[in-house]
């Protein structure tokens, strides 16, 4: 019962040492290596339709420590889609890494491993250990880029405020511990109104939410995010933006909703705030930004703020929101990130400048670019939109059934952070289509991996906009699983 609950982790393991022993053993040619991660991305996609189908199996392993229930499936699916859009960029992204190019590509799937359980985690134990491998990976790949200065200083930052969140989490779940003798969340969920008025259990829980908040960027843990979004690799970026972020969610909601929804409840105030601080920094500093993944950075912090409306929103509804919302900000970021990585791969940095002309050098990245800033400006009908219309939905309606009116503030100060975002998402079109600074206009050289990736984030966005009802009932059933 064990293995074929995990049936997915194991192989993604499996794919990760194969993936790092090959080059270990064999002389491998560059050209080879990208037939190599043909091969991974292959694989992925196999494990995606033999693993992830509407048969997949739901049950409990370890004593009730590992989950596969809806909620879980729903992550996996997104995190294996993630890893392979990661792959098809990093293949891209090739030459522009030092050396080593295959075990980027094994931390890649290692980091997949640890997201796989992250989603599965139904204790403490095994949310520790699958945010740590998570993050473990991450600290190599941000810092992977040996010869780039801005890629070890970003390394840096990201260990040590990794190492931080670190130390606040295992503070909490020690104290969660000591107070409740469980680390089990159904257990816990059991006892946790028992112990509403401890104030060492509810230290442990604020310790352990401020771990998790580091992994999320919200504010006021978000200091991280510009300097190493800047820093990194572009795949590495696109891989935190993406995927490191909706682990981190899917933690939160698990804690939230499954261990401690007695704390929860009792602490709408406090989610309300943090949504809202977080929204207004993250739109507030992206105003004045020049460097595109710094903005993108910025925007990421601004967008956690969005994703905690629907944790706010304590609601099936607000939980559903939050996981379609992220299903279109995959494509999104991910297709924004593709265009910068083919377009400022030759220049000195990536500011907003260098984009000048591209709708007459690469018409096809000009409108990928425009597509992915319009969704996560929320304009319709792009994912982006009805991702926000649904979060704002559930923040309306849990403010008309609750006497709380810091619901209808949060609604106001989500809007005032849309119009804001305009500004700067539409200095970027401003600049592919209106700038007369171009210094080059030579067409861009495309491979057909790279169109193919472009394509599919232009497609994923209209589709998740246009067609919300499979990716929404998806969520909808995954929300079930937190009752």
């Amino acid at each position: 019962m064990y293995t074929s609950l995990m049936t997915l982790e194991i192989w993604v393991i499996a794919l990760g040492i194969v993936l790092m022993l090959a080059d270990f053993f064999f002389c491998i040619t560059p050209e080879r290596k990208k037939f190599l991660v043909c091969l991974a991305i292959t694989a992925l996609g196999i494990l995606f339709l033999t693993l992830l189908g509407s048969d997949a199996p739901t049950g409990m392993a370890f004593n009730g420590a590992f989950v596969e229930d809806p909620m879980a499936i729903f992550f996996k699916r997104f995190f294996v889609i993630a890893a392979i859009l990661i792959l098809f960029l990093a293949m891209e992204f090739s030459d522009s890494l030092a050396g080593g190019i295959t075990e980027f590509y094994s931390l890649i799937i290692f980091a997949l491993a640890g997201m796989l359980f992250a989603a599965s985690s139904n204790d403490f134990v095994m949310l520790f250990v699958s945010i740590e491998l998570i993050t473990v990976t991450f600290y190599v790949l941000v810092s992977f880029q040996r010869s780039r200065l801005l890629s070890l200083e970003a390394g840096v930052k990201y260990l040590i405020i990794g190492a931080l969140s670190s130390a606040f989490m295992v503070f909490g779940i020690a104290l969660i511990w000591g107070t409740t003798g469980t680390m089990n969340f159904s257990e816990l969920e059991q006892v946790s109104s028992q112990f509403i008025d401890n104030k060492i259990f509810l230290t442990g829980v604020l310790f352990l939410l401020a771990g998790l908040g580091f992994k999320i960027a919200a504010v006021p843990f978000q200091i991280w995010a510009p300097d190493v979004y800047q820093g990194a690799p572009t795949p590495t970026t696109a891989f935190l933006a993406v995927g490191s972020k909706a682990a981190g969610f899917v933690l939160v909601l698990r804690v939230l909703f499954t261990a401690v929804p007695a704390v929860t409840a009792h602490w709408t105030d406090f989610l309300i705030v943090i949504s809202a601080l977080t929204i207004l920094y993250g739109n507030l500093c992206a105003l004045p930004q020049r460097n595109l993944k710094r903005l993108l950075g910025y925007s990421s912090i601004s967008h956690a703020g969005y994703l905690l409306l629907g944790v706010a929103a304590i609601s099936a509804t607000g939980q559903s929101a939050v996981m379609y919302y992220l299903a279109g900000y995959l494509f999104t970021v991910v297709g924004a990130l593709t265009v910068i990585a083919l377009v400022m791969r030759h220049l000195d940095n990536e500011d907003i400048s260098g984009l000048a002309g591209l709708n007459q050098r690469s018409p096809l990245l000009a409108a990928t670019m425009t597509f992915s800033m319009a969704s996560l400006a929320g304009v319709p009908p792009l994912a982006g939109f009805f991702g926000k219309f649904l979060l704002l939905k559930a923040v309306i309606q849990q403010g008309f059934v609750s006497p709380n009116h810091g619901y209808f503030c949060l609604t106001f100060v989500a809007l005032a952070g849309v119009a804001i975002s305009f500004y700067y998402y539409f200095g970027v079109i401003r600049a592919i289509y209106w700038s007369k600074n171009a210094q080059d206009l030579s067409p861009i050289p495309m491979t057909g991996g790279a169109k193919f990736l472009v394509l599919l984030c232009m497609g994923g966005m209209l589709w998740i906009g246009i067609f919300p009802n499979t990716v929404l009932d998806l969520a909808n059933a995954a929300a079930i699983a937190l009752k």
